[in-house]
């Protein structure tokens, strides 16, 4: 005679699964993915964008959405927008953030500093022109910055407060050997290059205070900056706005597996 487990049998079965970490529906329903920050988490310089974002440029080849593509994923928000800095995060950006998000990622600071005039002045002026703007810019890395970014970790952390928040680094954007007719020049190179050297630094050291995971990148670009045989990170270019951001392989291969090895 086969026996038939009763109806209690059969609860105290599932409880001793899911005690057991047997049985997890939570795990199988995904994870709840918001992503926030500026144009290098919206894919600007990708050159191909999601036509209803508008403005904010996002693209399906940027890193969050190949990150969604390749986990299991129950809610997917992607809110990052092109020139956005950290009050626009503040204002903007923390309504895709509720108790039950998972896992956030940021890129944020950039457009705080002025990185597209910073980099303009480079490009047109002269070398004299080129450190004042870079030594401005590291000025407000350093003195202001910092209180810019705690106060949108603070937040993130409280619209989020069990998620897991990852910081991501932006790349320094030159090689400087050879690098062609017209370019800029190995000086200008070196201090926008130092420029980020700086900005790394401080969002590295908010990130780590806020209790957030940090993801330098720098050297999985390093190799592939402007002027490399094989860059991942656009010159000056048409449209202007995709001037000096990763392009495709730029989040494939830099950002992507960079985002994966802290994640899984």
């Amino acid at each position: 005679m086969r026996l038939r487990p009763t109806p209690a049998v059969g609860s105290l079965v599932a409880g001793l699964l899911l005690t057991l970490g047997l049985a997890t529906p939570a795990a199988a329903a995904g994870t709840d993915y918001a992503a926030l920050g500026d144009s290098y988490s919206s894919g600007v310089g990708i050159n191909s964008y999601d036509g209803t974002s508008g403005s904010c440029l996002r693209s399906p080849k940027a890193y969050p959405q190949l990150w969604a593509n390749s986990h299991t994923v129950a809610t997917f928000r992607f809110v990052a927008c092109s020139g956005a800095t950290t009050r626009e995060v503040l204002n903007n950006q923390l309504g895709a953030l509720n108790s039950g998000t998972d896992l956030v990622t940021v890129s944020i600071g950039g457009n705080d500093a002025g990185f597209a005039d910073v980099v303009t002045t480079c490009r047109l002026g002269s070398d004299s022109s080129c450190a004042g703007a870079v030594n401005t810019a590291k000025s407000y890395i350093t003195n202001t910055l910092p209180g810019r970014l705690d106060e949108t970790y603070r937040a993130i952390r409280s619209r989020a407060p069990g998620a897991r928040v990852v910081v991501l680094g932006y790349p320094r954007l030159f090689e400087l050997g050879s690098c062609g007719f017209g370019s800029i020049s190995a000086y200008k190179r070196s201090l926008l290059n130092g420029g980020s050297d700086t900005m790394s630094g401080v969002i590295s050291a908010r990130a780590g205070a806020a209790g957030f995971s940090y993801v330098d990148v720098r050297g999985r670009f390093a190799g592939h900056g402007v002027c490399a045989s094989s860059p991942w990170i656009n010159g000056t270019t048409w449209p202007i706005v995709e001037s000096y951001h990763p392009n495709a392989s730029g989040h494939s291969a830099g950002y992507l597996p960079a985002l994966s090895a802290t994640t899984g």
